[in-house]
């Protein structure tokens, strides 16, 4: 544990920050996978739940959650998996 009073507010602040990005990156994780989870069955939601994810990627990259390519790798793979499950159909 730190003794200068700066190094004892940072601990905190990492702390609390720390804690916050790992709420959200689980809440992308699970619209992310509801979304992959709707298209492969081919739900009638799947158009929106793909918004969702969309949306939410692009709010992740915006906080610096994830970088702005993965943000990009991840939307890329998602439409792709959305376009070749709706084609089976």
């Amino acid at each position: 544990m730190p003794n200068i009073k700066s190094a004892i507010k940072r601990v905190r602040t990492t702390k609390t920050k720390t804690a916050n990005n790992a709420s959200a990156k689980s809440k992308l994780k699970t619209i992310i996978k509801k979304s992959r989870e709707a298209s492969a069955a081919g739900n009638d939601n799947a158009e929106t739940s793909l918004k969702a994810a969309y949306k939410a990627v692009d709010q992740a990259a915006a906080k610096n959650l994830m970088h702005k390519n993965t943000a990009a790798r991840r939307k890329s793979s998602l439409a792709k998996e959305f376009n070749k499950n709706k084609k089976q159909e």
